[in-house]
């Protein structure tokens, strides 16, 4: 339409200037001329008539070739003057459209000013684009630069981590080794005592055997003399006075060196400012003496066995036997032997009361320094320092709470499960100190039963047999291990993507962590995982959650007395957790399922999980 347009406006361009071109053109004689001019003064005198008669006069007077001729003339005139006017239209016309095109062409060349310049920004865009992909580019190649000197960092940090593990570890067999080398130099020493006495005894007996021999036989060569004479005889009474006084100085030698019957205990006279411990206050002396029937040195020499030696010098002041502290309250503790320590004091009140109790349990077996090796196997080496200042052993670890873990600093809520799945599996394998497996086996042949018991170093080898090793150095000190895996409902597979620190975007790496660890857990560990995930009210599992103290007002006070009287509600791992009738059959139906086993176990992480939704 507008092509349409712009050919008639350009078709009526060209035919006003045709027609402008023929009128400017036309030839006009001086005749004519005098006619025009003739015809308007006749036109002017016409009209300058006043009266209509005048005019009527006027032209019967004129001839009728003349009128006629006129006419003709006035026609062409008019004519004419239509032309003009249509010309002088057309030229109005021309100059609008002149004018309108002017207009067009401005904007058109505004237009392509702005088309200019819109190309212009286009290039220096472009140009900026390309210069940014490849700032992008070189940004990639130093970023996979930089993950691939993490990676090689990060082996190297794994690397100094597992050496500097064996060096606690061979630390800690050196320190057993002295505190041993030390117990049998202290035995050395007593035996050593014990044999210069012995031999001071025989070289007395050896003395007085032969001062008496002596005698004996002075009085044989006597009594063999049988002359009567009387230098003889002065002889002989002189002889036999030198012997009664010589056997007087041996029933008095003989009172002085007699040896008094050798006691055991007390502390030796050259030891000087140094006092070492008797044989009594050994470990095999306890064995058959009720606690409270124990001396002092007995009660000092278990608390340094206890890893407790800093309160040695007060309890020496203090207790008088076993029955002192067995007799004594928590208060009296802390004020005698200065336990302010809250959990050396409850370390010594768990003692004290089994021994009240008189019932060993095979937890109190494993000391502190067996503790802190089995943080190394449950992942979380980083606690290490706060539980072996705390002497936590075994026993502490039945009888562990949410606030002990709290005031051993481990406020995350995964770590809290992690504690809590590695105590269950102690209390299943009956707290046997080698229950948890180091080594890989065959990765073939794996069942629920056996990954449970895994340590932190074990999953980091199922990780490499699965091509995953240059993730496995992340699990280090995430406290992931077997029984977190199976026992934790809330464990997935988008959990362990998320501690190995794998990209969302990288769906098939996750797809392959997600396969491989349905197939470790079993798909009746997976089904019930599932269960526990499509729950109502089921919140996920999330590695910044932590768990935080709750405040008690006043209205909780009877709940807070409540609690102090049973306070195995607010273990990390209740004990009384029991086996289904239908996984007793079996060894390995102990851990067939973890809501049969342990239902406190999904209770427990509903508790932390309000006690902990707080990030």
């Amino acid at each position: 339409m507008t092509s349409d347009v712009s050919f008639m406006l350009e078709a009526a361009l060209e035919q006003m200037d045709d027609i402008i071109a023929e009128v400017h053109t036309f030839p006009v004689c001086p005749a004519h001329l005098r006619v025009l001019q003739l015809a308007e003064e006749l036109k002017f005198s016409l009209e300058g008539q006043i009266c209509a008669e005048d005019k009527d006069t006027l032209r019967r007077q004129l001839p009728s070739a003349t009128a006629q001729s006129l006419l003709l003339w006035l026609d062409k005139r008019s004519e004419i003057s239509s032309y003009q006017e249509r010309l002088s239209r057309l030229e109005g016309d021309k100059e609008s459209l002149v004018l309108q095109v002017g207009v067009l062409t401005d904007q058109v060349e505004a237009q392509g000013e702005k088309i200019r310049h819109l190309e212009n920004s286009l290039g220096e865009y472009q140009h900026k684009l390309n210069s940014t992909e490849e700032m992008l580019q070189q940004e990639l190649l130093n970023r996979s630069s930089l993950e691939s000197q993490k990676l090689g960092l990060m082996e190297e940090v794994s690397c100094l981590k597992l050496k500097l593990g064996n060096m606690e570890e061979k630390h800690i067999k050196s320190a057993e080794r002295q505190h041993k080398a030390e117990n049998l130099l202290q035995e050395l020493k007593m035996l050593k005592h014990r044999i210069e006495e012995l031999e001071q005894e025989k070289m007395q007996y050896e003395q007085k055997l032969k001062v008496t021999q002596v005698l004996q036989h002075k009085c044989d060569c006597e009594s063999q003399r049988h002359t009567f004479c009387p230098k003889v005889v002065v002889h002989i009474f002189q002889s036999n006075s030198c012997c009664d006084q010589l056997m007087k100085r041996t029933g008095v030698l003989s009172d002085d060196i007699e040896p008094t019957q050798f006691k055991r205990g007390g502390f030796r006279a050259t030891a000087g400012p140094r006092l070492t411990r008797t044989p009594d206050s050994g470990s095999a002396s306890r064995a058959y003496t009720p606690f409270s029937m124990w001396t002092t040195e007995q009660v000092c020499g278990w608390l340094e066995d206890t890893g407790m030696g800093q309160y040695v010098s007060l309890a020496r002041q203090w207790v008088d036997s076993g029955q002192t502290l067995l007799s004594a309250t928590p208060q009296e503790l802390e004020k005698e032997i200065c336990i302010k320590h809250p959990l050396h004091r409850k370390k010594l009140q768990l003692a004290l009361r089994a021994f009240s109790n008189k019932t060993m349990e095979k937890s109190s077996e494993l000391d502190h320094i067996w503790v802190t090796r089995w943080l190394d196997d449950v992942g979380l080496p980083q606690y290490k320092d706060q539980f072996y200042e705390s002497k936590v052993d075994g026993r502490m670890l039945q009888y562990l709470t949410v606030n002990d873990l709290l005031f051993l600093k481990v406020t995350s809520q995964l770590h809290h499960l992690s504690i809590k799945c590695a105590i269950h599996v102690l209390h299943v394998n009956k707290f046997n100190p080698n229950c948890l497996r180091r080594r890989p086996g065959d990765e073939n042949k794996t069942s629920p039963s056996e990954v449970v018991q895994w340590s932190n170093h074990r999953v980091m080898e199922w990780l490499r047999s699965v091509d995953l090793a240059e993730y496995a150095p992340n699990l280090r000190g995430s406290g992931v291990h077997g029984g977190l895996i199976i026992l934790e409902p809330r464990f997935q597979s988008e959990t362990l993507a998320m501690l190995l620190n794998i990209p969302p975007q990288k769906t098939l790496l996750r797809r392959h962590l997600a396969t491989n660890f349905n197939s470790l857990v079993g798909p009746q560990a997976q089904q019930e995982k599932q269960e526990f995930a499509n729950a109502s009210g089921h919140a996920p599992l999330t590695t910044t959650a932590k768990v935080r103290p709750k405040k008690l007002g006043f209205t909780h006070f009877r709940q807070l007395r409540k609690l102090r009287v049973d306070e195995s509600a607010d273990y990390i791992c209740p004990m009384d957790t029991g086996t289904p009738p239908a996984l007793t059959g079996t060894p390995q139906g102990t851990y067939g399922s973890f809501r049969g086993i342990s239902p406190n176990l999904a209770r427990d992480s509903d508790r932390l999980e309000n006690a902990g939704s707080k990030n």
